[in-house]
């Protein structure tokens, strides 16, 4: 096994970016490969991850390349990082499929998405599987697969998805066990301020919810998305409690410590909600307005991100296809002679 550390993330491309995704996953992912001295860092576009609930092929394509042209506005190095698209990698679904094979169904019963779909269902009326794919169904396998795949020892996540970081390691551990030891054991990297970052109606930002604030919005809209986040109706003046706030939530991700601890003196003191939202907007904006710039220019030469990509995958599968023919070896799949 690999004795370089690695960090590895991915985000799902199935819509445009928001301000969750970049504090939940872009963002720590990219500081952690300035930090990790000696380690790699890989990411990548999780497409095969998009059509679990996607059947637009065109809103697939759009938004690979606009998460595409997102990571490299906010700086990925691809000179020492490794960055390429999910589909691009052919080992990924066959250890996909290796792994599906050493994984107890039972393990996929508790899947919190997978629960939450069933128990909607029953609520409805309709039968528990209702609308339910093996996509949905199998998806802790292919993240175990990403991650894997690479031996990824350290993966940046919301707290939303550290349960499927604990099966990948369950997975891990069950497949090592039975075929000798491939994989290391992947660790959560969570950030308690950026865990789950609230939309504009307070509910965990998502597209599903309709209520995202888009990352590259030019500055006026951008302003506007978030006056628009809820609060309740509690006047200047009135102390208020930062930890029920969802603009609180938003401007802790964002904030260093001084102003977290700042913010949290004038929310005692009263502070009245316009004016939070206001310098929610002015420190938002003063992170974003560089890489602005830069996402414009990407997002109008898209050969450009693909030729990223391809050297990328080229990379990433430097790795991969020596690995997945170990694993071949490991369960049996060999040449007779």
């Amino acid at each position: 096994m690999t004795e370089v550390r690695r960090v590895l993330t991915g985000i799902t491309t199935t819509g445009t970016p928001h301000l969750g995704n970049y504090v939940g996953a872009i963002k720590p992912a990219i500081e952690a490969s300035r930090t990790d001295a000696g380690g790699q860092s890989f990411y990548f576009l999780a497409d095969y991850h998009a059509l679990v609930k996607c059947f637009e092929p065109e809103r697939v394509q759009r938004s690979t390349l606009e998460i595409a042209a997102t990571w490299l506005a906010l700086g990925l190095d691809t000179s020492t990082s490794i960055f390429y698209r999910q589909s691009d990698i052919p080992e990924i679904p066959e250890l996909t499929w290796l792994l599906t094979c050493a994984t107890a169904k039972g393990l996929m019963n508790r899947s919190h998405a997978y629960k939450a779909q069933v128990a909607d269902n029953e609520a409805a009326g309709e039968d528990p599987d209702y609308g339910i794919n093996m996509g949905l169904f199998c998806y802790p396998v292919l993240m175990a697969a990403d991650i894997l795949m690479f031996n990824a020892h350290d993966v940046p996540v919301g707290r939303d998805q550290i349960q499927h970081l604990e099966m990948a390691r369950d997975i891990a551990a069950r497949f090592n066990h039975r075929y000798g030891e491939h994989f290391v054991l992947p660790e959560a990297r969570v950030d308690d301020f950026v865990a789950t970052l609230p939309g504009t109606d307070g509910r965990k930002m998502s597209k599903s919810y309709d209520n995202t604030i888009p990352l590259w919005l030019p500055e006026k809209k951008l302003r506007k998305a978030i006056m628009k986040i809820v609060t309740n109706s509690q006047e200047p003046g009135e102390p208020k409690d930062p930890d029920s706030a969802s603009v609180y939530a938003i401007y802790a991700a964002f904030a260093n410590e001084r102003q977290r601890v700042e913010m949290r003196q004038a929310f005692s003191d009263g502070i009245a909600w316009g004016e939070v939202k206001q310098q929610l907007f002015e420190l938002v904006n003063a992170e974003l307005a560089g890489p602005r710039e830069r996402y414009e220019a990407l997002i109008s030469d898209p050969q450009k991100i693909e030729r990223e990509l391809k050297l990328g995958a080229e990379r990433a599968r430097e790795v991969a296809t020596p690995f997945i023919q170990r694993l071949r070896e490991a369960v049996g799949i060999r040449a007779l002679a």
